[in-house]
């Protein structure tokens, strides 16, 4: 039996290991805390998909999607998640997904930004919680059965590869704060964005990017880290950056700005009557651009609908600012909220590194320049389905039991002790350190360096200026301490996480012009002889970075 090892367990992680355990696999499942507490159940607004044609089609759902992606998705994948997504929602309500329906019984659906058509299925304004409930219940089926094993307070520590292949993973224990390794036949990646980097931002910081950081420096490509989708509506909070769903403009709700005492509805004179639907990065943009205090207001619409429709958005304004959204306007700003760089993964999932995939927010694969609202729940779904049908396609295995190798009992696989060994002796000399740099002092400054840098609008001063300080940051990581064990995660993945950052400066700076959310000052038109995925590799601290005009990621 295949042995796989899933590393993540939000909503992509849950779909490949119940597609897994379907295909007669077995599967390890570890995260560091159980699945409800996965930044997936923070996704508010909806999943894509054309339940039938009519004015609608998946043809324009596809153009849709590649439009909005500025024309650098792959073809192919895009056209494999849009074809795929009536039978996703299919399957959802067959686990038990309860979806918002029209009087006729049927599911409901809203308009999101950049869609030609009102396509995207919600649950209130709850979808990615919902799904979630949907999946744990199915995955804990075949738990009992023995096919699914969950691993809990486990942390990522590095992949076990040798010559481009990987043989599994060793891991960070919390409870027992050591390190321990587990074999299988393939690795699947499923650890989500990098929120860490950026500090408060609409996601969890539970998704750091580390993982994503130190594959990087083990040889796996990564790809388009420049593009950030910054989505325009969120609520400021004391705790963090509160997003206010596109379901809000998608029920209607309007922007403006107050000028002499008048509402100026800025995005509908820029562009018309759909102006507030606008792709995000364009919505972004123009918030930027005024200069002033924004708002949204929902407060038109009769109460009992805002109530029914948009419940979770109409309690977390109440809750966290006091305004009620049925009689105030809700003030609004940019923030970081998606990324659509991250590892380079084929159309497969698989990445440069055999027997490793990739899937969820921190592949990518499908959203090009920017990503359509309702676009990553759906691609979360699909690609932890393509990455398990793949895996259940292949021949072999690299676990190395008697079994596995069958005939070849005389094959020597490798053990990886000494790059066991060695994560046990970094973590001793970590817990040993008496550097005078707290590695959290270290990820806040971090955090206001990316915030500054690496905005909505950037320039190759400012991108440069971010180069500079992470590339001093890298210099004193290997010497800094923490306040006591609990922090040692936070001790050892900071090179990673700050090598991840400066790839992402060195990706900004390498592409001179300005396409969906990587915007350019100094460069601000878009050029098509580069519309083109930037890979970017690491080898021995140099990061080499090329536009991937061979076809090997697609596009």
């Amino acid at each position: 039996m295949k042995k796989i090892l899933i590393v993540g367990s939000g909503i992509a992680g849950l779909s490949c290991a119940i597609h897994c355990a379907e295909a007669g696999m077995e599967v390890t499942l570890v995260s560091p805390f159980p699945s409800e507490r996965a930044q997936s159940v923070l996704a508010a607004g909806g999943i894509n998909a054309v339940l039938k044609e009519g004015n609608d089609s998946i043809q324009s759902h596809i153009e849709d999607t590649l439009r909005g992606g500025l024309d650098i998705a792959g073809e192919n994948a895009v056209r494999g998640l849009c074809e795929s997504a009536p039978c996703i929602i299919e399957w959802l309500e067959k686990l038990g997904t309860v979806f918002s329906v029209e009087s006729d019984g049927t599911v409901a659906r809203r308009s999101f930004g950049g869609q030609s058509h009102a396509r995207t299925c919600y649950c209130g304004s709850s979808t990615g919680k919902q799904i979630v409930s949907a999946l744990v219940m199915e995955a804990r089926r075949y738990e009992g059965l023995g096919q699914i094993h969950r691993l809990l307070w486990r942390d990522f520590y590095s992949a076990l590869i040798l010559d481009g292949v990987c043989y599994g993973a060793i891991l960070y224990n919390e409870s027992t704060q050591k390190t321990e390794i587990i074999r299988a036949d393939y690795v699947v990646i499923a650890t989500g964005g990098q929120n860490a980097l950026f500090g408060r931002t609409t996601g969890s910081t539970l998704c750091d990017g580390y993982a994503s950081g130190k594959l990087f420096m083990q040889g796996v490509e990564l790809k388009n880290l420049e593009f950030i989708q910054y989505h325009p509506t969120t609520l400021q909070t004391d705790q963090k950056k509160m997003l206010i769903s596109e379901a809000v403009r998608g029920e209607g709700g309007r922007l403006y700005y107050m000028d002499a005492g008048q509402r100026v509805y800025f995005m509908e004179q820029k562009y018309g009557e759909r102006g507030n639907l606008m792709p995000r990065d364009v919505v972004s943009r123009c918030i930027e651009e005024t200069g002033r205090d924004v708002y949204l207001d929902i407060s038109f619409l009769e109460e009992r609908v805002i109530k029914k429709r948009l419940p979770e958005v109409y309690e977390l304004c109440l809750k966290y600012r006091g305004i009620d959204i049925t009689k105030e306007s809700i003030p609004v700003e940019p923030s970081v909220h998606f990324f659509m760089g991250g590892i380079a993964v084929k159309n497969n999932h698989e990445t440069n590194i055999q027997n490793l995939y990739a899937i969820g927010e921190c592949a990518s694969i499908y959203h090009g320049a920017n990503r359509l609202g309702g676009n990553s729940l759906l691609a979360a779904i699909y690609s932890g389905k393509v990455a398990a049908s793949d895996m259940a396609e292949r021949t072999g295995s690299t676990t190395g039991s008697e079994q596995d190798v069958g005939s070849r009992k005389t094959a020597r696989l490798p053990d990886f002790q000494s790059e066991f060994d060695q994560s046990m002796d970094h973590l001793a000399r970590l817990r040993e350190s008496k550097s005078s740099f707290p590695v959290m002092y270290i990820r806040d400054m971090l955090a206001e360096c990316m915030q500054d840098n690496l905005g909505i609008v950037r320039s190759e001063d400012r991108l440069l200026e971010g180069v500079r300080d992470i590339t001093y940051y890298l210099s004193i990581a290997d010497r800094i301490n923490y306040d006591n064990s609990e922090l040692i995660y936070f001790a050892y993945s900071l090179s990673g996480i700050l090598t991840l950052a400066k790839a992402t400066y060195m990706c900004a700076l390498s592409r001179r012009e300005s396409r969906g959310a990587h915007f350019r000052s100094d460069h601000p038109e878009t050029d098509d002889t580069n519309a083109f995925a930037t890979i970017i590799s690491y080898d021995e601290g140099k990061y080499t970075t090329r536009l991937d005009r061979t076809g090997e990621y697609e596009k």
